[in-house]
């Protein structure tokens, strides 16, 4: 009879854990996340276009900097499926590897001003005071420069290059993290878990970092979902404009500039990596939608 009771207990405490489990608003979130079939679908996108990125020189045969004169301004052929540019080397290779530099100055971009923003953002929420303002005048002056034009005028600043592009592209988009995250700190910071947390004697840097950043998790992840859209495009433009990462080194941005010259007459050099820039720009977008859906607070609490 005891062993039977203790069998039922069991059972109990196990069904009561997959319950619990199973109800947690993070697993929730993302059920949610992966009922929508769009966001699915966009997040497969990504997936792909970052494994073509990262595997570059296994699917393809050719160099991406060797040229091939004689066969320059090729159409897409079975040889060369997106053609080849005007000094015959395969687009297709160049897509590729352009990807690559593309995902990796919008993601390296991203992760430096989420780090800085988001540093900004808690110090500044939690220290309040001259602190806060000192930092919150850095960022309104940031935002008084009219949108990309301030990246411009930076890189045009710092010259141009791969890490002069991060680092503008990061600033660029510090004040948003920090923004975002300041005023969450600053809706609970006199949380009582807070002020419990403060009573015993527990650090600032501590209370920040176990009791103020998990609860401002949800709006990081979403908005640097944005922002790594925002940041490609940014990373892009500045290659157009000729200050990114500079020839022959290929990226989206820069494919569109050499292209512009032969629109009239080899379309591929333009529509494939245009198309490819709205796609990584669109699916990240429509991730960003979903993370936004699937983590609000009042999706969760139902």
């Amino acid at each position: 009879m005891p062993s039977s009771i203790h069998a039922s207990a069991t059972a109990e405490r196990n069904v009561l854990t997959r319950t619990t489990a199973t109800r947690s608003p993070w697993v929730m979130a993302m059920r949610r996340f992966l009922r929508n079939r769009m966001v699915v679908l966009a997040l497969t996108v990504l997936t792909l276009l970052a494994l073509s990125a990262v595997f570059a020189p296994f699917l393809t045969e050719f160099d991406p900097l060797g040229r091939d004169v004689p066969n320059r301004l090729s159409p897409p052929t079975a040889q060369n499926w997106l053609g080849t540019d005007a000094l015959g080397r395969d687009l297709y290779t160049r897509m590729l590897y352009g990807g690559r530099m593309s995902l990796y100055l919008g993601l390296a971009s991203v992760a430096l001003s989420l780090s800085l923003g988001v540093t900004f953002g808690l110090i500044a929420g939690y220290l309040g005071g001259i602190v806060d303002a000192t930092i919150m005048r850095l960022i309104d002056l940031i935002l008084a420069f009219p949108g990309i034009l301030f990246a411009i005028w930076l890189v045009a600043m710092l010259g141009p290059g791969v890490n002069q592009v991060i680092f503008a592209n990061a600033i660029f988009g510090l004040p948003a993290f920090a923004r975002v995250v300041r005023g969450s700190v600053l809706a609970i910071k006199n949380a009582d878990y807070v002020q419990a947390a403060r009573s015993t004697g527990a650090p600032g840097g501590r209370i920040i970092v176990s009791h103020m950043l998990p609860n401002v998790l949800a709006p990081i992840v979403v908005m640097a979902s944005f922002n790594t859209s925002q940041a490609i495009l940014v990373a892009a433009s500045l290659s157009f404009l000729g200050l990114g990462p500079q020839p022959p080194m290929p990226e989206w941005g820069s494919l569109l500039a050499d292209g512009m010259t032969y629109i009239r007459n080899a379309w591929w050099l333009t529509v494939f990596p245009g198309a490819a820039l709205t796609l990584t720009v669109l699916s990240s977008n429509l991730v960003g939608d979903g993370l936004r859906d699937a983590l609000d607070p009042q999706m969760v609490l139902k």
